[in-house]
């Protein structure tokens, strides 16, 4: 009974974890950007877009697809990076193990 009542401790320290590091997570930012930097996206830990500032020699109204897909390279490219900053978190929590389940970020 000792180990189960050590495997549920250690449950609820690791859960107290996970909430401070999504915490974390919230307040950390990756930037990404496209076009040579013509684009930028700044995002959250949690892949969230928090800014987007746009050269304005890019803008260009004869040419408005260009502009969207450069936006959704560099959106697509933050969230990448979000991800990969959650999963690196993750690690550190969880010591390197393999969990059998999918983290909600």
């Amino acid at each position: 009974m000792a180990d189960f009542m050590k495997i549920l401790q250690q449950a609820q320290q690791m859960q107290g974890r996970l909430q401070e590091m999504e915490q974390e997570l919230q307040n950390k930012s990756v930037t990404a950007t496209a076009g040579g930097g013509m684009v930028t996206v700044e995002a959250d830990g949690k892949a969230q877009v928090k800014r987007i500032k746009i050269d304005p020699s890019v803008v260009n109204p004869a040419d408005v697809e260009m502009l969207e897909d450069l936006v959704l390279v560099a959106i697509t490219e933050a969230q990448r990076k979000a991800g990969e900053l959650a999963r690196e978190e993750m690690g550190k929590l969880s010591g390197g193990l393999n969990l059998p389940f999918q983290l909600p970020f």
